[in-house]
């Protein structure tokens, strides 16, 4: 099946960090809120039902799970608006930024900023965005040929297996996520998170340890912003490179 990009390995170990902290929460909140546009019964909105599941699976407190939940029916709380910011960092690499914002005058000039002060510049809507495509993404604990078998059957369209996290990455086209999870959790597999997200249709390699560090940077930068819900990128690094 596919290889995988070794940011991604570093973002999702990130990822972990930040969720021992509690740097993720407020990130998870956001999209537990937006979530729940489309319901509040997570039985009846498989998006809610997801984002929920990664949420816990970061170790997220109920209390604040069933407090994003409330926010959508709360007519006084600020409301999110969904934004995809589009940019090129160091190298040419293409970035994708999701945010959940309540008011986009302050995130634009943040993420604004964590482009060019990281050597990075930000792009017209649409520039950036055709290099990738809308996919499923399914993290399931575990690896090996038998969880493999049992992706392709549930109906997945590649499968990969994440050595660093002993995880195993499913793609599924968009409209087949909740069928898919759905069949993984049926036969037994342990799902991590289950979400919509961009997959770069090639990946750029970076072989040049300065370029990959300033990469790196920008793309942390962009990711501690609170209003960022999550980043997508076209670059791999070279396997001999470390950041």
């Amino acid at each position: 099946m596919s290889g995988h990009s070794k940011w991604a390995t570093i973002k999702r170990q990130k990822g972990v960090a930040d969720a021992k902290r509690g740097a993720l929460f407020t990130k998870l909140g956001n999209q537990i809120a937006i979530a729940a546009r489309g319901g509040t019964d997570p039985n009846l909105n498989s998006a809610l039902a997801m984002a929920i599941e990664k949420a816990k699976a970061a170790n997220m407190p109920m209390a604040n799970i069933e407090r994003s939940i409330q926010r959508v029916k709360d007519k006084s709380a600020a409301q999110l608006e969904e934004i995809m910011y589009e940019g090129y960092g160091p190298g040419g690499v293409a970035i994708l930024v999701e945010v959940a914002t309540d008011n986009k005058n302050r995130t634009y000039p943040e993420v604004r900023v964590a482009f060019t002060k990281n050597g990075g510049n930000m792009a017209e809507p649409g520039s950036v965005a055709f290099q990738f495509s809308r996919k499923g993404t399914i993290r399931v604990k575990g690896t090996g040929d038998e969880l493999q078998l049992q992706a392709i059957e549930a109906g997945a369209e590649d499968v990969f297996e994440e050595a660093e996290t002993g995880e195993t990455v499913i793609y599924t086209v968009p409209g087949e996520l909740a069928k898919v999870r759905e069949a993984l959790k049926s036969g037994g597999a342990e799902v991590v998170e289950a979400e919509q997200t961009y997959v770069p249709n090639n990946n750029l390699e970076i072989s040049d340890k300065e370029t990959a560090r300033k990469i790196v940077n920008l793309m942390n930068a962009l990711e501690d912003l609170d209003d960022v819900t999550t980043t997508h990128t076209n670059f791999d690094i070279a396997e001999n490179i470390e950041v």
